[in-house]
């Protein structure tokens, strides 16, 4: 179980009015919150404990804020320490920019907004846990490989300073002689050994193979070598390795053979324990890929949810201090509209995926015509292609091509294709939809001229938080959410869906499969048999409201976005 250890913060500011109120925000996180009323008390703060996140107050009598970021920024002990600097005046850019040359994460404006700073600092306290957790195991990874050490170089001893089992036989292959590490060894008297005596103590899975290969070398006058296991009298298994060479006259005539056997219990224990331990070892290194990319995709979201936050909060502080034309505030509007649009749809992905992890995603299952699906779909992104003037191609092969499935969430796969592509395609750019009939299936192909697929990434792209480029400075926004719920919706629908690309800059190309509805007469009044399998795995599905939303037309922030930047 991971050890619980507390998470200090420090709270600096000359005003002990200011440190209650942080103290209040801050309290619910359950952290220690460490209070200091000047920059000198602060430097002695962190002398004795490390600190997850400090909050600094600039204007301070005697050392002021950026006065005492300095000195802290020069102990190698808290030179990484995140500082988000608190000030009660607006500040000039030099100002800012002196205290983000600092190494500040932040700089807020009292009063402070408490749910603003109380998501800052909890990012903070979940990012110093996730580090501490990193260096734990580390130590423990490092006490396990040296005690793996330790053990391979005790058995090593063992094996090297102990004398080996010792026999001989005749020509046939009977034994005439034992030693009496042998006889320890495979727990037998001398009388027992002789003959074909000691095959009986052999393990009775290997018996027989071991009887065979035996003889075979002994008639053919072969070296012999293998591994097998001893049982003793107790019902102990002991692991030997069993050599043998034949035995010759000084004149040329095969006297019988001379053999050693060696207990190798020991280091059958060891390869075990080792192959354990390195298992330990992948699943170790598994989980903290996962733990990064989960940290990758929290940077992500808190960037793609405060981006069109900013946009609109700065829009409504000027609409209210502000007098516009009718143009300006019209623009004004629709801007904050777009932008709680985006916002709406970020959080409808995170609803779906939510939904797919808890096994909580259903379907409304129905015959469709799926032409119908891909046409709307179609026609609700064409403003989207059109803006960045790029030809949009479809070819529907039929006007109706028949499937059972939930309308909206094939929808919603369609869209996050079209938007995806639209997404990565330059100006001017191609996309090309094609929908035909394969088999007993049809198959939509979605291709486009854009930016392509790295290699190395392709068989990723469909996986949750996923993305080439997980930064938030990366050209292209998104959550990495879209093409995991594409891949879960299809497969819900018993389909499958696959990417393709040449590479960076060579375009790239989606393919969904989705089974055909068989022609029949009356179909139309309830799912056909061949559907009962899909309907079955369905409606065993909790349901969730969520799970039935009708997605608006896809903005340019919303599902597609998803393939090297998204």
């Amino acid at each position: 179980m991971q050890p619980e250890f507390n998470v200090n913060i420090l709270l600096v500011d000359d005003y002990p009015e200011n440190l209650l109120a942080l103290e209040a925000i801050l309290d619910p996180l359950g952290g220690n919150l460490v209070k200091a009323h000047s920059g000198e008390e602060a430097l002695r703060c962190l002398l004795h404990q490390d600190f997850a996140v400090i909050l600094l107050d600039v204007q301070m009598p005697g050392m002021d804020g950026f006065e005492t970021a300095t000195l802290i920024r020069t102990r190698e002990r808290s030179r990484h320490t995140p500082i988000i600097f608190l000030t009660a005046f607006n500040t000039s850019d030099n100002l800012v920019f002196r205290g983000y040359s600092l190494g500040a994460v932040d700089y807020l404006l009292k009063p402070l907004e408490a749910d603003i700073l109380t998501s800052k600092v909890s990012v903070f306290i979940e990012l110093f846990k996730k580090t501490e957790e990193v260096k734990r195991q580390s130590r423990q990874l490092a006490a396990i490989n040296a005690e793996l050490r330790e053990s391979e170089e005790r058995f090593r001893l063992l094996s090297a300073c102990s004398p080996v089992g010792i026999f001989l036989t005749d020509v046939n292959g009977s034994c005439t002689y034992t030693n009496p590490r042998l006889q320890a060894i495979c727990d037998l008297t001398l009388s027992d050994g002789l003959g074909d005596g000691w095959l009986q103590s052999i393990h009775p899975e290997d018996r027989q193979r071991v009887v065979n290969d035996w003889f075979t070398h002994t008639r053919e006058v072969r070296e012999y070598s293998d591994e097998f296991r001893f049982q003793t009298r107790s019902g102990e298994i002991r692991w030997t390795h069993v050599r043998s060479s034949p035995m010759f006259s000084s004149t040329g005539e095969l006297m019988g053979h001379v053999g050693t056997v060696e207990d190798i219990t020991g280091r059958k224990h060891a390869e075990a324990a080792r192959a354990q331990i390195i298992h330990e070892q992948a699943a170790r290194q598994q989980a903290e890929a996962a733990n990064r990319m989960k940290d990758e995709f929290l940077a992500v979201l808190s960037h793609e949810l405060r981006t069109p936050l900013n946009s609109m909060m700065g829009w409504a502080r000027l609409l209210r201090t502000k007098k516009f034309d009718e143009e300006t505030t019209a623009r004004a509007l629709e801007t904050i509209e777009r932008n709680a649009r985006s916002q709406a749809q970020l959080i409808e992905d995170i609803l779906d995926v939510s939904l797919i992890v808890r096994g909580r995603l259903r379907l409304n299952l129905c015959p469709i015509n799926f032409v119908s699906v891909v046409e709307q779909a179609i026609d609700s992104v064409r403003p989207l292609a059109e803006a960045k003037t790029i030809h949009l191609k479809a070819n529907l092969a039929d006007s109706a091509i028949s499937v059972c499935g939930d309308p909206n969430r094939l929808q919603q796969v369609v869209w996050n294709l079209l938007t995806n592509a639209i997404k990565f395609t330059p100006e001017q750019g191609r996309i090309g939809v094609e929908l035909i009939r394969h088999g007993a299936q049809t198959q939509l192909r979605v291709t486009d001229s854009g930016i392509g697929i790295k290699p190395d990434f392709l068989p990723h792209v469909f996986e949750r938080f996923r993305q080439a480029d997980g930064t938030t400075t990366r050209p292209h926004s998104g959550l990495g959410l879209g093409l995991a719920i594409v891949r879960h919706l299809v497969e819900l629908h018993d389909g499958t869906v696959q990417a393709e690309s040449e590479g960076e800059g060579q375009g790239a190309a989606f393919t969904v499969q989705l089974p055909l509805l068989p022609s029949s007469e009356g179909q139309q009044d309830e799912l056909p048999n061949s559907t009962n399998n899909l309907a079955a795995k369905s409606s065993d599905k909790s349901l969730h409201p969520s799970s039935l939303i009708s997605h608006p037309s896809p903005s340019p922030l919303s599902q597609g976005h998803y393939r090297i930047g998204g």
